[in-house]
């Protein structure tokens, strides 16, 4: 089912149901009652849900990549300790390092496929899962979404800075750092632009909410924000970002993209827009390459 296919009703019902505002059951009930053109809301709802093994890019045996998963400490955070997905270029490093940060639902296979990919580009690569102190990703984003809602949030941004950290000083990592994150990933990477100060030298948040415009001073990384044309939750904060940013002199750029939705980068789903997608992952490993290096 095409984007262009799906009712707004629907889609407006899936962004709340993605932000925990309903359970599963709850969306698709609600949008079952939808009925447009003699097509069912019960299937434009069920066409927005993820299919991750269509979706992969880069295979995990992809002969330009390493991947594994490596546990480190993590003082401060959910348990004392984290895991996370690391994968490298199979040239000879060191390379310079992002860290890839998950949505509201811990590291599913869409995330581990943004690391491959950023691995594949030259990079070394790191997606934490916030979700490995109290089990890990469960293998569905229904459970994940509630198991990452239940966790300490002061916590799990912890050990998200934590896994920055980890991976900035990783023996194949350049020492140059810079993070990506969507949705909540994309929040969370404005966060660490905020805490990290100088060790962050690149950020480029997706449809992320914007930190305290108090705190933006604080911010030394340069920024490409990538913004969805129909996100109103997350546009709604630009105009003071902006100003923040403008009045403390920061190095920042925004993309907005048009006939794009929140998610537009996530392939698992309708939601995605492939021209939008990809001129946005070109602009960001270019971006990445510039500042470091």
């Amino acid at each position: 089912m095409a984007q262009i296919d799906i009712d707004q009703q629907v889609y407006d019902l899936y962004d709340e149901y993605c932000h925990g505002h309903m359970s599963r059951r709850e969306f698709l009930s609600r949008a079952s009652a939808i009925t447009v053109a003699g097509v069912s809301g019960l299937a434009m709802a069920q066409a927005l849900l993820p299919r991750y093994a269509e979706a992969q890019m880069i295979s995990f045996t992809d002969e330009r990549i390493k991947a594994n998963y490596v546990e480190y400490e993590s003082p401060g955070g959910t348990s004392g300790k984290m895991r996370g997905y690391l994968v490298q270029p199979t040239s000879e490093g060191p390379f310079p390092s992002v860290i890839v940060i998950h949505e509201n639902r811990g590291l599913n296979p869409y995330i581990e496929d943004v690391a491959r990919r950023f691995a594949a580009e030259g990079f070394l690569a790191l997606a934490p899962d916030g979700l490995f102190p109290v089990g890990g990703y469960p293998g569905n984003d229904d459970d994940g979404r509630a198991l990452q809602r239940s966790l300490d949030q002061g916590m799990l941004k912890q050990d998200m800075l934590n896994s920055a950290r980890f991976l900035k000083s990783h023996e194949l990592s350049s020492g140059k750092l810079g993070s990506v994150g969507f949705c909540w990933g994309g929040g969370t990477t404005n966060y660490l632009a905020v805490e990290m100060g100088a060790d962050l030298s690149a950020a480029v948040p997706f449809y992320g909410a914007a930190p305290n415009s108090e705190d933006v001073a604080r911010i030394q990384a340069a920024l490409m924000i990538q913004s969805a044309e129909d996100d109103p939750r997350i546009n709604a904060m630009w105009p003071d970002f902006e100003t923040a940013l403008n009045a403390n002199q920061k190095s920042f750029e925004r993309h907005l993209y048009p006939g794009t939705r929140h998610g537009f980068h996530n392939n698992s789903t309708p939601r995605y827009n492939e021209a939008a997608a990809n001129l946005a992952w070109e602009r960001t490993v270019a971006f990445f390459r510039e500042e470091l290096g």
